[in-house]
Protein backbone atom coordinates (compact mmCIF):
# COMPACT_ATOMS: atom_id res chain seq x y z
CA UNK A 1 0.00 0.00 0.00
CA UNK A 2 1.23 3.13 -0.72
CA UNK A 3 1.72 6.13 2.18
CA UNK A 4 -0.80 9.63 0.83
CA UNK A 5 0.09 13.02 2.33
CA UNK A 6 0.99 12.79 6.03
CA UNK A 7 -1.38 14.25 8.41
CA UNK A 8 0.62 13.95 11.55
CA UNK A 9 3.26 16.37 12.65
CA UNK A 10 6.79 14.34 11.65
CA UNK A 11 9.15 16.89 13.20
CA UNK A 12 10.72 17.48 16.75
CA UNK A 13 11.06 21.23 17.75
CA UNK A 14 8.82 22.76 14.51
CA UNK A 15 9.36 26.11 16.93
CA UNK A 16 12.72 25.95 16.34
CA UNK A 17 12.58 25.38 12.80
CA UNK A 18 9.72 27.53 12.43
CA UNK A 19 12.49 30.15 13.76
CA UNK A 20 15.22 29.48 11.65
CA UNK A 21 12.96 29.93 8.55
CA UNK A 22 11.37 33.65 9.81
CA UNK A 23 15.25 34.52 10.72
CA UNK A 24 16.12 33.01 6.62
CA UNK A 25 14.22 36.23 5.41
CA UNK A 26 15.07 38.72 7.85
CA UNK A 27 17.32 41.60 6.16
CA UNK A 28 15.46 40.58 2.26
CA UNK A 29 12.99 42.46 0.79
CA UNK A 30 10.06 41.22 -1.01
CA UNK A 31 11.35 39.77 -3.84
CA UNK A 32 13.98 38.53 -2.15
CA UNK A 33 11.66 36.66 0.13
CA UNK A 34 9.69 35.27 -2.35
CA UNK A 35 12.64 33.63 -4.73
CA UNK A 36 14.12 31.92 -0.95
CA UNK A 37 11.09 30.72 -0.35
CA UNK A 38 10.96 29.23 -4.01
CA UNK A 39 14.31 27.74 -3.93
CA UNK A 40 13.67 26.34 -0.38
CA UNK A 41 10.67 24.48 -1.91
CA UNK A 42 12.72 23.66 -4.87
CA UNK A 43 15.00 21.88 -2.52
CA UNK A 44 12.38 20.37 -0.45
CA UNK A 45 10.17 18.98 -3.52
CA UNK A 46 13.30 17.00 -4.56
CA UNK A 47 13.50 15.55 -1.02
CA UNK A 48 10.06 14.40 -1.33
CA UNK A 49 10.76 12.57 -4.77
CA UNK A 50 7.45 11.59 -5.20
CA UNK A 51 4.98 13.93 -7.70
CA UNK A 52 1.83 12.40 -5.98
CA UNK A 53 2.50 13.53 -2.87
CA UNK A 54 3.87 16.63 -4.11
CA UNK A 55 0.74 17.20 -6.06
CA UNK A 56 -1.46 16.05 -3.19
CA UNK A 57 0.31 18.67 -0.96
CA UNK A 58 0.21 21.24 -3.58
CA UNK A 59 -3.58 20.53 -3.56
CA UNK A 60 -4.10 20.29 0.04
CA UNK A 61 -2.26 24.01 0.29
CA UNK A 62 -4.33 25.59 -2.34
CA UNK A 63 -7.41 24.33 -0.47
CA UNK A 64 -6.41 25.49 2.82
CA UNK A 65 -6.06 29.39 1.44
CA UNK A 66 -9.65 31.12 1.40
CA UNK A 67 -10.95 32.77 -1.79
CA UNK A 68 -10.65 36.47 -1.77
Amino acid sequence: MTEGLADDLRIEGVDDIYAELIEAHRGLDAEQSLRFDARLILLLINQIGDQRIVREAIRAAREAEPPS
